[in-house]
């Protein structure tokens, strides 16, 4: 068991009891119980050092430890390693500590100086050495992080205010991103912290970086995540689609655990101090603003010299993490939001009042749309079976003619020109019902179905029979398929038109009759 050291404070008190108060060395060793022989151990180590009462009493314990126990410095005997430089070494892939102590030792020998000859450590104490280095960095530099593996994401908790004419307006939220191993950052003010701006920003800050990541980690916001579970969160589709787009994944971090995303963190903290702290003289009105302020701050922030460590945020990155990043993606990401919905029977779906058409094939199934703000995707078990331009106009077709079976695709062809026409050949009043369909709506193409509809009973009750219901129809006021269609059924048209006598009034005593009034 190895022999405890003395505490410093009792080594002065012993010079003290020597120098200034002359006592004999037993004396001074009963009075600190402490034997003879280590009295005379540090009195005589504090002659050779040439010390003396004032001097020692001078001293702090620690200056007082290295003047009494002064030992050969390593560096005169071991050469020093770059433990600052070998830790950034760490986060590239495949890096080992013995591969860097293979090198340090290369690097020894190609440097041997004659004059002042130094040895390089041995494996086991090079590796103590640097963990001695790493135990004294900053505890969010601690985590192990692989070059271009992550990227953490993050909201600032201040915000900036926005006036017009010195009234508030809104407050712009700063989305801040640092890059695992040489947390070099990126912040953006947003109007919001919904959905659309994280992933907004994300996007942004991918692009700020040149380079995807393997891995997201964001909070746990609601924005993102549906269901916070610790082990298997639960991300919403739209987050899906985003990762699924630039080829990475989004891990959130466990619900209050900051030290998942220590970087961040990190990064969140010397944006408020030197860029939002910079700001907060200024008056802004609007989000465009505030970016503009933040540009020229955020550049020097990530060119300013680490303390501990070689170089600089931006510095490291374009050494370390820019050669690892994945490459972005050649289209740039757009918002998109799922539905789930099923196909008709006419080969279309519908989306806010207006149908796109699918390959017939689906005609039943379920399908998933991904909406953009100018497209419409109709995905089948991941598979894009169709892409349409949006479109805003409710009651309205888009529709492929590919996508329709082959004995319907003729009625895609058809014109308002040629369903009158068709109308003609059966009769003047079939005509007309057809013309008034078509006059009623706003767009022609929203009555073919019925025209066909109506020209289609011509099969089933001859073409007499309809021109007569149509003529019934007109007479009504109306020229609805369902109207003309209940006619027919119900044998209406069948009913011959009587003409109803002259009314006369019947005799009766208490009739005066015209004679009367003479």
């Amino acid at each position: 068991m190895p022999v405890l050291r003395i505490n410093m404070r009792k080594i002065k008190d012993v010079l003290r009891l020597k120098f200034e108060g002359k006592q004999p060395h037993q004396q001074i060793a009963d009075a600190l119980e402490l034997s003879k022989g280590v009295v005379t151990k540090y009195v005589g180590l504090a002659v050779a050092a040439g010390l003396d009462w004032p001097a020692v009493s001078a001293m702090d314990e620690a200056t007082l430890e290295r003047r009494l126990l002064a030992s050969p410095r390593p560096s005169d005997i071991y050469a020093q390693a770059d433990f600052g430089r070998m830790h950034q070494e760490l986060g590239r892939k495949g890096m080992t500590l013995t591969l860097l102590w293979e090198e340090y030792c290369a690097q020894v020998g190609d440097e041997f100086n004659p004059d002042r000859p130094v040895k390089p450590w041995r494996y086991s104490q090079f590796c103590e050495n640097y963990r001695q280095f790493a135990k004294r960095l900053k505890r969010s530099m601690r985590q192990v992080h692989r070059a271009g593996e992550k990227l953490f994401i993050d909201y600032a908790g201040p915000t900036i205010a926005l006036r017009v004419n010195g009234q508030e307006v809104g407050r712009a939220n700063i989305f801040v991103s640092a890059m695992g191993i040489s947390g070099y950052c990126f912040c953006l003010a947003t109007p919001s912290q919904t959905a659309s701006d994280w992933l907004g920003a994300t996007a942004q800050a991918l692009t700020f970086y040149g380079g995807t990541p393997q891995l997201i980690v964001p909070d746990n916001p609601r924005a993102l995540v549906t269901v916070a579970d610790r082990y298997e969160a639960k991300l919403t589709d739209t987050v899906l689609d985003f990762a699924r787009h630039y080829g990475c994944s989004v891990l959130p971090a466990r619900a209050y655990h900051p030290q998942d995303k220590p970087k961040v963190e990190l990064s969140v903290l010397l944006v408020e101090r030197w860029i939002l702290a910079r700001l907060r003289r200024f008056h802004f009105a609007s989000i465009e603003e505030v970016n503009d302020a933040i540009a020229p701050l955020l550049q020097w922030l990530n060119q300013r010299a680490f303390q501990k460590l070689p170089g600089s945020r931006a510095s490291v990155f374009a050494q370390i993490d820019a050669p690892a990043l994945m490459a972005l993606p050649m289209q740039p990401w757009e918002w998109a939001t799922f539905k789930t919905v099923r196909v008709h029977i006419d080969s279309h779906i519908e989306f806010e009042g207006h149908r796109y058409s699918v390959p017939n094939a689906l005609v039943g199934l379920a399908l998933e749309l991904r909406i953009t703000a100018r497209g419409v995707e109709a995905l089948h078990r991941g598979n894009r079976v169709a892409s349409h331009m949006r479109c805003a106009h409710k009651g309205g077709y888009t529709t492929v003619i590919e996508h329709l079976p082959e004995r319907h695709q003729h009625q895609a062809q058809w014109t308002p020109e040629r369903l009158v026409a068709w109308g003609e050949r059966i009769g003047v009043a079939c005509a007309a019902t057809v013309r008034k369909m078509l006059e009623r709506q706003a767009h022609p193409e929203h009555a073919y179905r019925a025209c066909l509809g109506l020209l289609s009973l011509s099969k089933r009750y001859g073409e007499a029979r309809l021109e007569v219901a149509c003529t019934l129809a007109l007479g009504l006021g109306t020229s609805k398929y369902t109207h003309i269609r209940d006619i027919l059924l119900n044998r209406r048209d069948l009913i011959k038109a009587s003409t109803p006598p002259d009314w006369t009034s019947p005799a009766h005593a208490h009739v005066r009759g015209p004679d009367y009034y003479q």
